[in-house]
Protein backbone atom coordinates (compact mmCIF):
# COMPACT_ATOMS: atom_id res chain seq x y z
CA UNK A 1 0.00 0.00 0.00
CA UNK A 2 1.19 3.74 -0.88
CA UNK A 3 2.18 5.54 2.33
CA UNK A 4 -1.85 7.85 1.85
CA UNK A 5 -3.96 4.59 1.43
CA UNK A 6 -1.71 3.15 4.84
CA UNK A 7 -2.66 5.80 6.78
CA UNK A 8 -6.07 6.07 5.94
CA UNK A 9 -6.56 2.75 6.93
CA UNK A 10 -4.89 3.42 9.97
CA UNK A 11 -7.34 6.21 11.24
CA UNK A 12 -10.20 4.38 10.73
CA UNK A 13 -9.13 1.41 12.57
CA UNK A 14 -8.56 4.03 15.58
CA UNK A 15 -11.76 5.75 14.44
CA UNK A 16 -13.68 2.11 14.87
CA UNK A 17 -12.13 1.16 18.23
CA UNK A 18 -13.47 4.77 19.61
CA UNK A 19 -16.90 4.00 17.59
CA UNK A 20 -16.96 0.54 19.51
CA UNK A 21 -17.25 1.91 22.71
CA UNK A 22 -19.77 4.37 22.23
CA UNK A 23 -21.83 1.51 20.42
CA UNK A 24 -21.67 -0.73 23.63
CA UNK A 25 -23.18 2.71 25.81
CA UNK A 26 -25.39 3.92 23.22
CA UNK A 27 -26.14 1.22 20.98
CA UNK A 28 -26.38 -1.65 23.35
CA UNK A 29 -27.17 -0.44 26.58
CA UNK A 30 -29.39 2.70 25.65
CA UNK A 31 -27.38 5.33 27.03
CA UNK A 32 -27.17 8.45 24.76
CA UNK A 33 -24.00 10.34 24.63
CA UNK A 34 -21.99 13.36 23.35
CA UNK A 35 -18.80 13.96 25.47
CA UNK A 36 -17.35 10.63 24.86
CA UNK A 37 -14.01 12.94 23.05
CA UNK A 38 -13.08 13.56 26.71
CA UNK A 39 -12.68 9.86 27.29
CA UNK A 40 -10.36 9.77 23.59
CA UNK A 41 -8.53 13.14 25.42
CA UNK A 42 -7.77 11.77 28.73
CA UNK A 43 -6.94 8.76 27.04
CA UNK A 44 -4.09 10.65 24.07
CA UNK A 45 -2.77 13.60 26.84
CA UNK A 46 -2.26 10.36 29.46
CA UNK A 47 -0.49 8.55 26.72
CA UNK A 48 1.88 11.34 25.28
CA UNK A 49 2.76 12.87 28.39
CA UNK A 50 3.84 9.35 30.10
CA UNK A 51 5.62 8.32 27.01
CA UNK A 52 7.52 11.86 26.23
CA UNK A 53 7.89 13.16 30.06
CA UNK A 54 8.64 10.26 31.97
CA UNK A 55 9.69 7.59 29.67
CA UNK A 56 7.01 5.06 29.97
CA UNK A 57 6.89 2.43 27.42
CA UNK A 58 4.49 3.52 24.85
CA UNK A 59 2.48 0.17 25.47
CA UNK A 60 1.97 0.62 29.25
CA UNK A 61 1.34 4.31 28.34
CA UNK A 62 -1.46 3.24 26.28
CA UNK A 63 -3.24 1.23 28.79
CA UNK A 64 -2.31 3.70 32.08
CA UNK A 65 -4.43 6.32 30.05
CA UNK A 66 -7.15 4.02 29.00
CA UNK A 67 -7.00 3.28 32.63
CA UNK A 68 -7.41 6.84 33.86
CA UNK A 69 -10.31 7.29 31.29
CA UNK A 70 -12.14 4.48 32.86
CA UNK A 71 -11.47 5.93 36.44
CA UNK A 72 -12.91 9.50 34.95
CA UNK A 73 -16.17 7.07 33.68
CA UNK A 74 -16.78 5.81 36.95
CA UNK A 75 -16.70 8.97 38.77
CA UNK A 76 -19.40 10.71 36.39
CA UNK A 77 -21.73 7.54 35.93
CA UNK A 78 -22.06 7.12 39.68
CA UNK A 79 -23.80 9.69 40.48
CA UNK A 80 -25.36 10.00 36.95
CA UNK A 81 -26.56 6.89 35.71
CA UNK A 82 -28.06 6.00 38.52
CA UNK A 83 -30.93 8.09 37.46
CA UNK A 84 -33.21 7.28 33.90
CA UNK A 85 -33.66 9.82 31.19
CA UNK A 86 -31.62 11.94 29.62
CA UNK A 87 -29.01 13.20 32.73
CA UNK A 88 -25.84 11.80 31.38
CA UNK A 89 -26.56 13.05 27.83
CA UNK A 90 -26.25 16.46 29.51
CA UNK A 91 -23.70 15.78 32.31
CA UNK A 92 -21.24 14.05 29.36
CA UNK A 93 -21.79 17.29 27.62
CA UNK A 94 -20.65 19.49 30.59
CA UNK A 95 -17.60 17.07 31.14
CA UNK A 96 -16.19 16.90 27.14
CA UNK A 97 -15.78 20.65 27.65
CA UNK A 98 -14.81 20.46 31.31
CA UNK A 99 -11.78 18.59 30.34
CA UNK A 100 -10.89 20.08 27.00
CA UNK A 101 -10.67 23.60 28.58
CA UNK A 102 -8.79 21.90 31.30
CA UNK A 103 -6.18 20.74 29.01
CA UNK A 104 -6.38 23.99 26.92
CA UNK A 105 -5.12 25.84 30.29
CA UNK A 106 -2.66 23.35 31.98
CA UNK A 107 0.38 24.88 30.53
CA UNK A 108 2.65 23.25 33.12
CA UNK A 109 1.25 19.55 32.05
CA UNK A 110 -0.10 19.83 28.61
CA UNK A 111 1.13 22.66 26.94
CA UNK A 112 -2.34 24.36 26.72
CA UNK A 113 -3.79 25.27 23.23
CA UNK A 114 -0.21 25.14 21.78
CA UNK A 115 -0.12 21.65 21.31
CA UNK A 116 1.40 19.01 22.71
CA UNK A 117 4.24 18.63 19.63
CA UNK A 118 7.24 15.63 19.02
CA UNK A 119 5.22 12.55 19.93
CA UNK A 120 7.07 9.37 18.75
CA UNK A 121 5.39 7.67 15.93
CA UNK A 122 4.37 4.06 17.68
CA UNK A 123 0.82 3.73 16.45
CA UNK A 124 2.14 2.46 12.94
CA UNK A 125 -0.24 0.22 10.86
CA UNK A 126 0.51 -2.80 12.41
CA UNK A 127 0.60 -1.70 15.76
CA UNK A 128 -2.82 -0.66 14.87
CA UNK A 129 -4.16 -3.89 13.46
CA UNK A 130 -3.33 -5.68 16.39
CA UNK A 131 -5.14 -3.25 18.89
CA UNK A 132 -8.45 -3.12 16.33
CA UNK A 133 -8.46 -7.32 16.02
CA UNK A 134 -7.98 -7.74 19.56
CA UNK A 135 -10.59 -4.82 20.65
CA UNK A 136 -12.68 -6.08 18.02
CA UNK A 137 -12.96 -9.63 19.12
CA UNK A 138 -13.33 -8.87 22.43
CA UNK A 139 -16.58 -6.01 22.17
CA UNK A 140 -17.97 -9.17 20.12
CA UNK A 141 -17.36 -11.33 22.87
CA UNK A 142 -18.76 -9.31 25.63
CA UNK A 143 -21.48 -8.30 23.65
CA UNK A 144 -22.88 -11.87 22.95
CA UNK A 145 -21.57 -12.69 26.59
CA UNK A 146 -23.96 -12.95 29.74
CA UNK A 147 -22.92 -9.08 29.68
CA UNK A 148 -24.28 -8.04 26.91
CA UNK A 149 -27.66 -9.76 27.18
CA UNK A 150 -27.83 -7.97 30.30
CA UNK A 151 -26.92 -4.36 28.82
CA UNK A 152 -29.59 -5.09 26.12
CA UNK A 153 -32.38 -6.17 29.07
CA UNK A 154 -31.29 -2.16 30.40
CA UNK A 155 -31.13 -0.95 27.08
CA UNK A 156 -35.04 -2.21 26.17
CA UNK A 157 -36.72 -2.10 29.54
CA UNK A 158 -35.06 -1.47 32.79
CA UNK A 159 -37.79 -1.50 34.52
CA UNK A 160 -38.54 -5.12 33.17
CA UNK A 161 -34.42 -5.72 33.82
CA UNK A 162 -34.69 -4.99 37.16
CA UNK A 163 -38.03 -7.24 38.07
CA UNK A 164 -35.55 -9.83 36.42
CA UNK A 165 -33.76 -9.37 38.88
CA UNK A 166 -30.38 -7.11 37.07
CA UNK A 167 -29.29 -4.60 38.95
CA UNK A 168 -29.53 -2.03 36.34
CA UNK A 169 -27.23 0.69 37.69
CA UNK A 170 -24.40 -1.86 37.77
CA UNK A 171 -24.47 -3.08 34.52
CA UNK A 172 -25.00 0.89 33.33
CA UNK A 173 -21.95 1.73 35.17
CA UNK A 174 -20.20 -1.25 33.52
CA UNK A 175 -21.31 -0.52 30.56
CA UNK A 176 -19.65 3.71 30.38
CA UNK A 177 -16.70 2.36 32.12
CA UNK A 178 -16.12 -0.36 29.37
CA UNK A 179 -16.73 2.40 26.59
CA UNK A 180 -14.64 4.88 28.16
CA UNK A 181 -11.45 2.44 27.76
CA UNK A 182 -11.94 1.51 24.12
CA UNK A 183 -12.46 5.91 23.81
CA UNK A 184 -8.63 5.70 25.36
CA UNK A 185 -7.34 3.12 23.81
CA UNK A 186 -8.05 5.08 20.44
CA UNK A 187 -6.71 8.21 21.75
CA UNK A 188 -3.93 7.06 22.79
CA UNK A 189 -2.93 4.72 19.39
CA UNK A 190 -4.37 8.39 18.02
CA UNK A 191 -1.48 10.27 20.01
CA UNK A 192 1.16 7.80 18.34
CA UNK A 193 -0.35 8.10 15.29
CA UNK A 194 -0.55 11.87 14.37
CA UNK A 195 2.71 13.09 16.23
CA UNK A 196 0.73 16.04 17.82
CA UNK A 197 -2.30 17.04 20.06
CA UNK A 198 -4.17 20.32 20.80
CA UNK A 199 -7.14 20.57 22.74
CA UNK A 200 -9.47 21.42 19.69
CA UNK A 201 -9.01 17.86 18.23
CA UNK A 202 -11.58 16.94 21.25
CA UNK A 203 -14.50 19.07 20.93
CA UNK A 204 -18.33 18.81 20.55
CA UNK A 205 -17.61 17.80 17.19
CA UNK A 206 -15.56 15.24 17.72
CA UNK A 207 -18.00 13.64 20.12
CA UNK A 208 -21.07 14.03 17.41
CA UNK A 209 -19.19 12.17 15.21
CA UNK A 210 -18.91 9.46 17.06
CA UNK A 211 -22.55 9.03 17.96
CA UNK A 212 -23.41 9.92 14.33
CA UNK A 213 -21.19 6.42 13.01
CA UNK A 214 -23.22 4.41 15.87
CA UNK A 215 -26.61 5.93 14.51
CA UNK A 216 -26.04 6.04 11.14
CA UNK A 217 -24.38 2.37 10.95
CA UNK A 218 -27.49 0.77 13.35
CA UNK A 219 -28.18 0.87 17.11
CA UNK A 220 -27.18 -2.33 18.21
CA UNK A 221 -25.26 -3.60 15.47
CA UNK A 222 -21.30 -3.39 16.14
CA UNK A 223 -20.39 -4.64 12.83
CA UNK A 224 -22.72 -1.65 11.08
CA UNK A 225 -20.68 0.46 13.60
CA UNK A 226 -17.40 -0.32 11.70
CA UNK A 227 -18.83 -0.30 8.43
CA UNK A 228 -21.02 3.34 9.14
CA UNK A 229 -16.89 4.58 10.90
CA UNK A 230 -15.32 3.06 7.72
CA UNK A 231 -17.83 5.18 4.75
CA UNK A 232 -18.28 7.86 6.97
CA UNK A 233 -13.95 8.34 7.26
CA UNK A 234 -13.71 7.82 3.72
CA UNK A 235 -16.11 10.44 2.44
CA UNK A 236 -14.72 12.90 4.57
CA UNK A 237 -11.09 11.80 3.34
CA UNK A 238 -12.13 11.83 -0.52
CA UNK A 239 -13.41 15.40 -0.10
CA UNK A 240 -10.77 16.94 1.82
CA UNK A 241 -9.66 18.91 -1.48
CA UNK A 242 -12.70 21.17 -0.97
CA UNK A 243 -12.78 20.91 2.62
CA UNK A 244 -14.68 24.19 3.10
CA UNK A 245 -17.64 21.32 2.14
CA UNK A 246 -16.87 18.61 3.88
CA UNK A 247 -19.06 18.96 6.29
CA UNK A 248 -21.92 19.68 4.46
CA UNK A 249 -21.34 16.94 1.97
CA UNK A 250 -21.17 14.51 5.63
CA UNK A 251 -24.17 16.10 6.82
CA UNK A 252 -25.73 15.02 3.52
CA UNK A 253 -24.72 11.98 3.51
CA UNK A 254 -26.14 11.16 7.18
CA UNK A 255 -29.50 13.01 6.49
CA UNK A 256 -30.01 10.91 3.37
CA UNK A 257 -29.25 7.68 5.45
CA UNK A 258 -31.65 8.53 8.57
CA UNK A 259 -34.38 9.36 5.92
CA UNK A 260 -33.82 6.03 3.76
CA UNK A 261 -33.05 3.77 6.55
CA UNK A 262 -34.15 5.30 10.29
CA UNK A 263 -32.66 2.18 11.88
CA UNK A 264 -29.18 2.84 10.39
CA UNK A 265 -27.55 0.51 7.83
CA UNK A 266 -27.81 -2.97 9.80
CA UNK A 267 -30.10 -1.88 12.19
CA UNK A 268 -29.98 -4.32 15.08
CA UNK A 269 -28.27 -7.11 13.01
CA UNK A 270 -24.34 -8.04 12.75
CA UNK A 271 -23.00 -9.46 9.42
CA UNK A 272 -23.28 -12.85 8.97
CA UNK A 273 -26.24 -15.73 7.64
CA UNK A 274 -28.88 -13.72 9.85
CA UNK A 275 -28.83 -10.90 8.03
CA UNK A 276 -28.54 -12.60 4.76
CA UNK A 277 -31.98 -14.20 5.44
CA UNK A 278 -33.16 -10.48 6.80
CA UNK A 279 -32.42 -8.90 3.30
CA UNK A 280 -33.33 -11.67 1.34
CA UNK A 281 -36.07 -12.85 3.07
CA UNK A 282 -39.68 -12.89 1.31
CA UNK A 283 -42.63 -11.66 3.43
CA UNK A 284 -45.90 -13.92 3.05
CA UNK A 285 -49.14 -11.60 3.18
CA UNK A 286 -49.20 -13.11 7.17
CA UNK A 287 -45.95 -10.93 7.74
CA UNK A 288 -43.41 -14.04 8.41
CA UNK A 289 -40.88 -14.31 6.46
CA UNK A 290 -40.46 -16.73 3.70
CA UNK A 291 -36.94 -18.54 3.63
CA UNK A 292 -37.05 -21.02 0.61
Amino acid sequence: MSPYVESIITLLMINSIAAMGVSLLTGFTGIFTLGHSAYMALGAYTTAILHMGHSVPWAIAIFAGAAFAMLVAWLIGVPTLRLMGDYYAIASIGLAESIRLIIANWQSLTRGARGYPDISKFATFNVTLAFFLVMGALIFLLIHSRYGRAFKACRDDHVAASLLGYNTARYRVLSLVISAFYCGIAGGLLAGFLQYLKPDMFDMLKSTELTAVVVFGGMGSMSGCILGTTIITLVTELFRPISQYRMLIYGAVLVIIMVLRPEGLLGRYELGPRLLRHIFGRKTPEGTEERG
